[in-house]
């Protein structure tokens, strides 16, 4: 009986090892809390996928030549509890973004606000990830 039980437990942990392990960062491991950004550009298109929303968009450059940037959000969970889903912001919609920078400085920040043409601000943050905490995320109060 001992061996049965014992063959089960390692079948079982052995099931669980082999399970895909699904890793989630801190806001601190990718983006600068020290470099904030203000992003003014173009949707383009967004990704409503786990671990999180990503709103891609067109930002001119200094130089005048267009730029894809990718602004990470918070799940797709938190935002529709926010009132914010798929249609909040359809592509060709120019909005203003508030964030942080990436630390490797690519193209890509993490997003805080999200300013749309008729003066609302949706809050796109990702709560409790060691983001700055600025009085913004409506959880913090």
């Amino acid at each position: 009986m001992r061996t049965k039980l014992a063959v089960v437990v390692v079948g079982l942990s052995l099931v669980r090892a082999a399970a895909p392990v699904s890793a989630h960062h801190s806001f601190a491991a990718e983006f600068d809390a020290s470099k904030p950004i203000v992003l003014q550009g173009a949707v383009t298109r967004i990704e409503w996928i786990n671990p999180h929303t990503w709103i891609h968009m067109e930002v001119k450059g200094a130089d005048g030549k267009t730029v894809e940037w990718m602004i990470e959000c918070g799940t797709p969970n938190t935002l529709l509890r926010r009132g914010i889903d798929k249609n909040s912001v359809p592509a060709g919609t120019l909005i203003v973004v508030d964030g942080y920078q990436a630390k490797n400085g690519s193209n890509r920040a993490n997003g805080r606000d999200v300013s749309l043409p008729s003066g609302k601000k949706l809050f796109v943050g990702s709560s409790g990830t060691g983001a700055p905490s600025d009085a913004r995320d409506p959880a913090e109060k």
